[in-house]
Formats: C-alpha cells, sequence, structure tokens
C-alpha cells in the first residue's frame, strides 16, 4: 500500500490477478442440458470436473446471480458468466540475494528495502523478490509462516517504494503483528517529494480522507470514490508539508515541488499516491498518478541525471510493539540517493 496491511481483508486481494472471464448465452439447441455439462462444451478449455468445482466455489453467474446448482437445467437466451482465478503460485524459492537489516531476532527481521525489489512473488515478479531473498537469509522454516506464495509477509511496499519493513519470523509474531496493523497501533511515517503543491482548500499540513477502490477502467490502478459508494474501503493519510521548492518558476506562482511527511492511518493500495494526486500534488517520479502537465515540466527542470524512474516514496519511519516482549521499537530508513540527489537539485530551483 505504499503499505498494504495483509492483515486487513481488503489488503489481501490487492496482489491478486483479476480473474479471467468467460461468458455465453445458451442456443436454443442446448436448452435442458445440464449446466456443467453445457459449460464445459461451451469452454473447451475447462475440464468437467473444473466446471464442477468453479460452479461449487460460486464462479459462475446466471444472469448477473450466482448459480451453484451444477445439474440445473439450462433455458434458451440465459446468460452465463465463469469466472477462473488465476493458478496458485508455485512455491517461492530461496535466492541469494543482499539484504540490508536493521534488526533480527527469533521473531521478527526488519529490513530497508530499495526501490525496484518486489516483496514477494507474482505474475511478471516470480523470482527476484524480498521473499526470496528472506528465504535464504531465514531458511525453509519461513515456508510454515503465514499465506503460501508471501510467507512471513504481514504487510508490504510497492516495488518501487523504499524503505523500511518488517517480516515476520514466527507464527506467534505473524498473529502478534497482524491485529496490531488491524488495530491499528503500528505507526507508519514516509517521506514524499510532490509535484508542485496543495490544490484549495488544502494547505500545508491536513488530512485527506478519501475512500478508495479499484479503478473500474484499469484495475492495476486505484482510484477516490465516494463516501457512499459500495466499492472500495475508507482511507485516511495525514500530510505536513517540509519545504517548498521552485516558488515562481516558469512564472508559476506557486511551489514547483514540495517535500513532505506522510502518515497513515490505513494502508491500502498507492494510498498515499492516490490521496495526493486527489489534493493536487502527485507524486515525482509517478508515472500511474502523477504523468501531468506540471509533472513533465518540473521533470524538464531537472538535470537528466536526477529524473526518477519511480515515485518519490519512501518508508522513513516503522514502529510496532514486539510481539514477544512488548517493548515498543521504532526503526528508520535514511533516505537512499537518488531521493537525496532530487532534494539537491530541487534546492537549486
Amino acid at each position: 500500500m505504499e503499505d498494504d496491511e495483509f492483515a486487513d481483508v481488503e489488503a489481501l486481494d490487492a496482489p491478486d490477478v483479476a480473474p479471467s472471464l468467460q461468458e455465453v448465452v445458451v442456443p436454443q439447441e442446448a436448452a435442458g442440458e445440464r449446466l456443467d455439462k453445457f459449460l464445459s462444451e461451451a469452454f473447451p478449455a475447462l475440464s468437467r470436473s473444473r466446471i464442477k468445482h468453479l460452479i461449487e466455489a460460486a464462479r459462475v453467474y446466471r444472469d448477473g446471480v450466482k448459480e451453484m446448482n451444477v445439474s440445473a437445467k439450462v433455458k434458451a437466451g440465459t446468460h452465463y458468466r465463469v469466472e477462473v482465478p488465476p493458478p496458485e503460485p508455485a512455491e517461492p524459492q530461496a535466492e541469494n540475494i543482499p539484504l540490508s537489516i536493521l534488526y533480527e531476532d527469533a521473531h521478527v527481521l526488519v529490513v530497508d528495502k530499495p526501490a525496484g525489489l518486489s516483496v514477494h512473488p507474482a505474475p511478471g515478479n516470480w523470482t527476484g523478490t524480498l521473499v526470496n531473498a528472506v528465504l535464504w537469509h531465514a531458511g525453509d522454516s519461513l515456508k510454515v509462516v503465514g499465506a503460501t506464495g508471501r510467507p512471513g509477509i504481514v504487510h508490504r511496499l510497492d516495488m518501487d517504494t523504499s524503505g523500511v519493513m518488517v517480516v515476520c519470523k514466527s507464527e506467534f509474531a505473524l498473529a502478534s503483528l497482524g491485529r496490531q496493523f488491524q488495530d491499528r497501533t503500528i505507526s507508519r511515517r514516509y517521506r514524499a517529494f510532490g509535484v508542485g503543491q496543495p490544490k484549495a482548500p488544502w494547505g500545508k499540513a491536513g488530512r485527506v480522507n478519501a475512500r478508495l477502490a479499484r479503478d473500474p477502467r484499469d484495475r492495476k490502478r486505484m482510484a477516490v470514490v465516494a463516501d457512499s459508494a459500495s466499492a472500495g474501503k475508507n482511507a485516511a493519510t495525514n500530510y505536513e508539508i517540509i519545504k517548498r521548492f521552485g516558488i515562481g518558476l516558469q512564472g508559476n506562482p506557486g511551489a514547483a515541488a514540495t517535500e513532505m511527511v506522510c502518515v497513515l492511518e490505513t494502508g491500502r493500495t498507492h494510498q498515499i499516491r492516490v490521496h495526493m494526486a486527489h489534493i493536487g500534488m502527485p507524486l515525482i517520479g509517478d508515472q500511474v498518478y502523477g504523468d501531468t502537465k506540471a509533472a513533465r515540466a518540473l521533470n524538464t527542470a531537472l538535470p537528466e541525471e536526477v529524473r526518477l524512474k519511480r515515485q518519490a516514496l519512501h518508508a522513513e519511519t516503522l514502529a510496532f510493539t514486539h510481539p514477544a516482549t512488548s517493548e515498543r521499537m521504532s526503526f528508520q530508513s535514511d533516505l537512499p540517493e537518488d531521493l537525496l540527489a532530487l532534494r539537491a537539485a530541487l534546492s537549486e530551483l
């Protein structure tokens, strides 16, 4: 989610690939056939037993309504939709990938994740992830901690977000930290650099309380939706502007860029990125939510060597209560070199 909370139901579905959809209208000549037989013939790539499983798993819809009767007789003109989920991921393997370890004991491993490293295997990134690295470091015992495909993971950062993360090394720790995420007692502070400055009525500091849901036009994106919407989840981000850069650049009376601190109350997919774009201050380098005229102008004004190929977002502080000792622990990650170089260049505008 920047920081997805795997303890929360809404975050569990964040990395999933959307199911493929198969649709068919029953022709007159097929009327009266059993549902499983008709669908297996309509979709030859799916066996009859696979169709039966999908029906029983509530993955088949008749005219928009779930149909769970395998032996139901189909009627001419009826529309069926079959949702075929992606295959289960293969068990990740240990890979010798360097880790920057901030703290470790028998229960938790706190790491400083670099930008460009995915947290766990997923379509397009089955190897070379933080999970693969941690398995090499911690051994096969980690494989039994947590969900298949993402052992030890209780939250995550976007691939191109850098900063501090905690990985659980025991089921006890996973349960404890999961509850802390659920209860909102884990503190998460981010450093970010945005294009421009907040639009009215947003000021130097504020709380963005805007519901987030999948963008219906592109499931890889999130979008702000009305508070009354049935889709999505409530999300809240507190921000404070630390410094403004390039005031008056190219005749613009406002700032060309801002450095800010963001503190999460919730942890939804892309939360900070979407919320900052929502208030008129998309993150520098964010190609998904920040490809604006102002962003392109700022990029042109910066030296080529500091132009980011990732969003300018860094998880700088993570604080939680240790599962075993009940000690409150806080960890900090310094800004990486690319963001330090960006800050220096912005100061010259």
